[in-house]
């Protein structure tokens, strides 16, 4: 719609609408203390002012032209520092939507024809509506990463690789050992073999609540991915029930090396490194 009345309102009554509009805002917001309000006054000049140069070139129905790119790029920017300073996505969708008001009460003051003015206030709500789509998804994009790399922060944390002696080392695996794990695991356990030299590997898996196909065809890729390494590898941990599963499931497991606790597997460890321990007579 090249001949919107909406650029012209933009144009001569942009003061007017920041003004109306960050009264507006103000309520929703600020009431909250999650955004200082130098700061969102700030925001809602830059969002008018690219908003009137994008809707000045004439494409009012497509924000995903060059037209508007400066103006998505701001809003992306918008959204991720609102899931950071702790809003909702309603909030952070209403930066755009409460600018709803302020325009349509400038186009309802501008035209007096009301087939005219239902055409514009028609094409206003579809372009901030879209634009208040694109907030809400680059919100849920950003808080999406936030989960994303708690999650393999925690992964992490969870598969520690400890040095018990020189030349071994434990790894204790605590939950359920899918295939993303496994991976961390394999990652974290082959990366230790290289930087201390380790000959055996315990991987304790008392902390696996079950043991079924998937779980020992991920503990056996490990042990052989050690191996290649130059590491041997001791699972402990095996408690009856998993034994049985194990023997039920017709898993084999007859080439490595399998203790019920993980001291244990860390006495055999001892021994394959010609090393023992002596309790001390008092």
């Amino acid at each position: 719609m090249s001949e919107s009345k909406i650029s012209d309102i933009l144009e001569t009554f942009e003061a007017d609408l920041l003004s109306e509009w960050t009264q507006e805002l103000a309520t929703v917001n600020i009431r909250r203390g999650l955004i200082k309000e130098a700061q969102l006054k700030e925001e809602c000049r830059e969002f008018l002012s690219l908003f009137r140069l994008a809707v000045g070139q004439g494409n009012l129905t497509n924000i995903q032209t060059s037209a508007w790119q400066e103006m998505r790029e701001m809003l992306t920017s918008i959204s991720r520092s609102r899931s950071q300073q702790g809003f909702t996505p309603t909030e952070t969708a209403t930066f755009i939507f409460s600018f709803k008001q302020p325009l349509f009460n400038q186009l309802r003051h501008q035209l007096q024809d009301p087939i005219e003015l239902g055409d514009e206030i028609w094409l206003a709500t579809s372009l901030l509506d879209r634009l208040g789509l694109l907030v809400v998804e680059a919100y849920q994009k950003a808080r999406e990463e936030v989960i994303l790399r708690q999650q393999e922060e925690l992964m992490e944390l969870s598969t520690p690789v400890v040095k018990l002696w020189d030349g071994i080392l434990a790894l204790p695996i605590i939950g359920t050992l899918d295939s993303a794990r496994t991976q961390i695991v394999m990652e974290s356990l082959l990366q230790k073999i290289v930087e201390t030299g380790s000959e055996v590997a315990i991987i304790d898996i008392t902390g696996v609540p079950t043991v079924d196909t998937l779980t020992a065809q991920h503990l056996l890729k490990t042990v052989t991915a050690a191996r290649l390494m130059g590491a041997d590898c001791i699972i402990s941990g095996i408690r009856p029930q998993i034994a049985q599963t194990i023997v039920y499931l017709g898993i084999d497991l007859a080439d490595v090396t399998t203790k019920a606790t993980l001291a244990d597997a860390f006495l055999m460890a001892l021994k394959r490194m010609g090393a023992s321990i002596r309790s001390q007579s008092k």
